[in-house]
């Protein structure tokens, strides 16, 4: 694509940032939705919406899908399933305040996962943020309360599937139609949490007008439209600078939770939760830096 026809980089900072809003506001409408719809079931109707609404946009685009692109998107579909599932039950068991810190971990587990599977080297900016990690789920864990939860488990949990479905997307798809990919991740989170419907025990539960807002705004905001943003918008920014912005997602979603739930944290938690928000921040600064320096380099070099 030529230059002429690329946004500004204002533009492109601009909706980056919109999609880390909406993907923050998801953590406050998961939490007021699975308050009275079991997480699973929170999923599967998200998720049925979303490919509803994806097949309805995009159905012109049908005719092109093929058995490549349902095989890759497939296994890419399973990550972003799993990653789902341990999401909304990691919202229902902890504060959105802990959960959106925790899950900003993803940013750490992606080079472990890199180091188990092709060897890759960690580094010693990575395992500073590693060690700072752990220290902040230690202050969490000994901050008061309940400790370290059920749901900071699967919130931290959730990190590390982040960074699954991050890696086997860069891995696996290659030069699929990105929105038909997209479709065939959706349908394949609806089968998946769907089967966990049937699987897992559904205990009483009462549908109500704000579960079904709080499911409306997951399937259209943070899923559809934002996917579509992001697709859009992150190519032109390296991974480096768009990671960075994703780290506002836990900012939104302390904001939410203080205003809007009325959450509050101890010192010793704010404390960890700094730490946890430094060690994945971190390694991102130090590859913004030498990515800076390497540009420098080449453009001095070309000149």
């Amino acid at each position: 694509m030529n230059s002429s026809a690329q946004p500004s980089k204002g533009r492109v900072y601009f909706f980056l940032t919109l999609t880390t809003l909406f993907w923050g506001g998801s953590f406050l409408f998961t939490k007021i939705g699975v308050a009275t719809v079991p997480p699973q079931l929170f999923v599967l109707l998200r998720f049925t919406l979303a490919t509803l609404i994806m097949l309805i946009v995009f159905a012109r685009r049908l005719p092109r899908l093929n058995s490549a692109t349902l095989y890759r998107g497939g296994i890419v579909g399973v990550a972003l399933g799993l990653t789902n599932l341990s999401f909304v039950f990691g919202i229902q068991g902890t504060s959105i305040s802990r959960a959106g810190i925790l899950n900003n971990l993803f940013v750490l587990f992606i080079p472990v996962i890199t180091k188990v599977v092709w060897r890759d080297r960690i580094g010693r900016v990575n395992t500073a943020g590693i060690v700072l990690a752990v220290a902040g789920i230690v202050l969490l864990a000994t901050g008061g309360g309940s400790g370290f939860s059920r749901g900071d488990f699967f919130s931290t949990f959730c990190a590390f599937l982040i960074a699954c479905h991050i890696v086997s997307v860069s891995k696996v798809l290659k030069d699929d139609d990105i929105f038909l990919v997209t479709l065939v991740q959706f349908a394949t989170v609806t089968l998946i949490a769907g089967a966990a419907t049937l699987l897992l025990p559904l205990p009483a539960f009462t549908f109500t007008t704000p579960a079904a807002i709080s499911i409306i705004y997951c399937a259209v905001l943070p899923t559809v439209f934002c996917f579509t943003l992001q697709n859009i918008y992150q190519r032109y920014v390296t991974p480096t600078r768009a990671g960075l912005i994703y780290t506002l997602d836990p900012v939104w979603s302390l904001i939410a939770g203080f205003f809007v739930l009325g959450e509050r944290l101890n010192s010793r938690e704010w404390l960890g939760c700094g730490i946890i928000f430094l060690a994945a921040l971190l390694p991102l600064l130090f590859r913004l830096s030498t990515e800076s320096r390497l540009i420098r380099l080449y453009i001095k070099r070309s000149n």
